[in-house]
């Protein structure tokens, strides 16, 4: 097949391809954009100019000169706006306001009652509307939202199917954009995960990731060959949802033995079991103070990851797995016995060059990455696949 573009597309695909360059990189001078890029220097400084001019890179300087005189240096101007990356839990809503680098400028949280969705929505209204205000002046304001999920969404930002929420074929994205008048990107939350840990976390510059969301549910994000993984249509990742028990308890998605039912924070609501308490943070707490009973579930919890996790491995051989999601925070407890499980479960020649870690955004991961999502929007990550 043909591939043809004329002037304008080039010249946009280039000016996409300059820019990355210096986000990802930068400081970096013309000449080095241009040895990173294969782009001649002039095309380069000519893009750069009219970045400068659109104040999405700055010039700093002078750098360090390898002879001639001293260069320019060029910066991604992570100020130039600000996006929103929200992460919808089963029992919580979190926000975050981060510039174009991820990094955090303002955050919030709000406790769900009920699932119901006029409820969560108005208080999603409320969490972004308090990142908007709080928002420092720049030249492009609120960029983009990005939203996290826990559930299957389309390519529309409908969410088709979210169990752990009773939400079906809700058109979250249309909603949002119509109320606050800016681009909406919607994502699994795990996918969303994925982002955080690929751009800002532990996976920076891996090709083969997974990356396990554990909280109130589990989902993964699947990275293959540096790209997200989505599926047929979209819907890959629902690991949570895998059989680990054939005829263990049954699950709201309709099936049974749900990997999520034994490794999530579902586990708390047992009535059979006596746990101190019935949040993360909380268990936290009293393991770090060395309850017996909450010591004692962390570890089970663990080897039911660690069950799923070898599960993952064998099927997709990835060079490095990462535990994100608000159970992420009891590392401590729930790290020993995972990895010796996928130590005994897994087939030998995938153990080989794994590396199994937590995730370093901790319970923020997947907001970063939901507002990295709403960055791309904005930038325009344009490619082109021969």
């Amino acid at each position: 097949m043909k591939v043809t573009g004329d002037q304008a597309l080039v010249k946009k695909i280039n000016k996409s391809i300059v820019l990355h360059t210096i986000r990802r990189h930068s400081p970096l001078s013309r000449a080095k954009v241009s040895e990173m890029t294969g782009l001649n220097k002039a095309t380069v400084s000519n893009l750069v100019a009219e970045l400068c001019t659109q104040e999405l890179v700055t010039e700093v300087g002078p750098g360090e000169s390898s002879g001639g005189r001293k260069p320019l240096m060029l910066h991604f101007n992570t100020m130039a706006g600000s996006v929103i990356g929200i992460e919808l839990r089963v029992k919580q809503l979190t926000a975050v306001l981060c510039d174009l680098s991820g990094g955090i400028l303002y955050e919030s949280d709000f406790s769900l009652e009920n699932h119901d969705f006029p409820y969560v929505l108005e208080q999603m209204k409320k969490l972004i509307s308090g990142c908007i205000i709080n928002a420092p002046e720049s030249p492009y304001g609120i960029v983009g939202i990005g939203v996290g999920v826990p559930g299957m969404v389309d390519e529309n930002g409908v969410v088709l199917f979210a169990p752990n929420l009773g939400w079906e074929m809700v058109e979250l994205r249309a909603i949002l954009e119509a109320e606050f008048s800016v681009p909406v990107t919607i994502d699994n939350e795990a996918n969303a995960g994925a982002q955080g840990e690929l751009n800002f976390g532990a996976a920076r510059e891996v090709r083969h990731l997974l990356y396990i969301s554990a909280g109130s549910g589990i989902g993964s994000g699947i990275i293959i060959g540096g790209e997200l993984y989505k599926g047929a249509r979209g819907y890959a990742g629902e690991t949570g949802h895998m059989t680990i028990e054939a005829q263990g308890k049954p699950c709201s998605c309709g099936s049974r033995g749900c990997w999520e039912l034994y490794a999530s924070e579902k586990t708390y609501d047992n009535p059979d079991l006596s746990l101190p308490a019935h949040t993360t943070p909380e268990l936290v707490r009293f393991a770090a103070g060395g309850q017996e009973d909450a010591l004692h579930h962390f570890s089970t919890m663990g080897e039911y990851l660690g069950i799923g996790v070898t599960n993952l491995i064998n099927s997709f051989n990835p060079e490095l797995i990462v535990i994100g999601g608000a159970l992420s925070e009891a590392e401590e407890w729930l790290g020993e016995p995972l990895r010796r499980v996928v130590a005994e479960r897994t087939l030998p020649y995938h153990k080989q060059q794994l590396e199994i870690t937590f995730s370093k955004l901790g319970s923020r991961g997947t907001m970063i990455g939901a507002g990295f999502s709403a960055v791309m929007h904005f930038l325009g990550d344009i490619r082109v696949t021969l």
